[in-house]
């Protein structure tokens, strides 16, 4: 059918003068100034969290569907609900919306928590935003998943913190937050070693026998087990699990920086992005120390590493350059051309 309908538009009528097609004007690209630029990715990331919630819940989806937005419209992710808590009280102090909206939303979220199914106080990774029931997250994975547990914790000690002082109404929310935080038993997710681990399930048990090695996004599942008030571990869990009895070093460099660590999955190399941004969302990096590292050098060198991989795109990848860099998890390309996910990082650079 295609070579009869090019042959009859080769034939058409030469001497008819064509009407010209009207070009549409091309919008000038704005040049923002760095201020506003950062207004707007906090403004519009504020945005995801606040306008997106799930209506139940409040919480954050897994994602967000624009073209069909009834697909996982209910799927409540545990970790995201975390972030998007924070991200209402920067909101508060951005003026995006008032203290009292953000005090009923917050409400609403954490009496959601607070009666969601809990597996030795620590919340599933995937949550049904209508009733808190479980949500597989895998064959094995349905039960308690003690690193989405930390990050939801990481929010609950701020808006502790951020409400205490306040109204009645604030202190009953910080109250509330801070019973949350405690309710988590740290110490049973070392299944009596000197470790953590990630997945507890009450049908397969410790079967998905994850531990909580360095370096990766847990390190503030180590802090908060430690800084536990009601069920800590012990030192050597840290020492000997996270830190792999000093293993988890590395001397080696990219590109002439240290790499410091030995990022899990990319011995010498650095991992994804987010790897320094979900644990130091409530960890200040700037000054901490330990005898393994100086963890602001560690986040620096994460990102300097991450830029010269894109300034040397050493697989000629289209669009890498000084300012378009930075790897980390994402919807990616299958080999089939299929949508995807994974952890984008310089051993594992699909070109995004």
């Amino acid at each position: 059918m295609l070579l009869p309908f090019v042959f009859s538009c080769a034939c058409s009528d030469s001497t008819r003068e064509d009407t010209p097609i009207e070009e549409e004007p091309i919008e000038p690209i704005v040049q923002l100034p760095d201020q506003e630029l950062l207004d707007l990715a906090q403004k519009d990331a504020f945005k995801y969290f606040w306008n997106y919630a799930e209506t139940n819940s409040k919480l954050a989806r897994e994602r967000y569907h624009v073209d069909d937005v009834s697909n996982d419209q209910n799927l409540v992710t545990t970790g995201g609900s975390g972030f998007g808590l924070m991200t209402i009280l920067v909101g508060v102090e951005r003026g995006f919306v008032s203290r009292a909206e953000a005090e009923t939303r917050l409400n609403t979220a954490l009496n959601f928590l607070e009666n969601a199914d809990r597996f030795h106080g620590a919340w599933s990774h995937w949550i049904n935003g209508t009733n808190g029931k479980v949500v597989p997250f895998g064959t094995m994975d349905n039960g308690g998943d003690l690193v989405e547990t930390s990050f939801v914790c990481q929010a609950l000690i701020c808006i502790r913190e951020y409400y205490k002082n306040g109204s009645e109404t604030e202190q009953a929310l910080a109250q509330k937050a801070d019973a949350l935080w405690k309710g988590v038993d740290w110490n049973w997710y070392t299944k009596g070693e000197n470790a953590l681990y990630w997945h507890w399930s009450p049908e397969y048990e410790w079967q998905m026998n994850f531990k909580l090695e360095g370096y990766n996004e847990c390190l503030i599942t180590y802090i908060m087990a430690a800084a536990s008030p009601t069920h800590p571990i012990n030192a050597e869990a840290y020492h000997q699990g996270w830190a792999r009895n000093g293993n988890i070093i590395h001397g080696g460099s990219r590109f002439g920086i240290p790499v410091i660590f030995n990022y899990n999955g990319s011995s010498g190399n650095v991992g994804p992005m987010f790897w320094s941004h979900y644990s130091y969302l409530g960890l200040d990096p700037t000054g901490l120390t330990d005898q393994y590292a100086d963890y602001w050098s560690l986040v620096q060198n994460h990102a300097k590493i991450m830029h010269q991989h894109s300034v040397v795109n050493p697989n000629q990848y289209n669009g890498y350059s000084d300012k378009c860099w930075g790897l980390t998890a994402s919807y990616s390309r299958n080999s089939d051309g299929s949508t995807g996910y994974t952890d984008h990082k310089p051993t594992n650079d699909r070109g995004v």
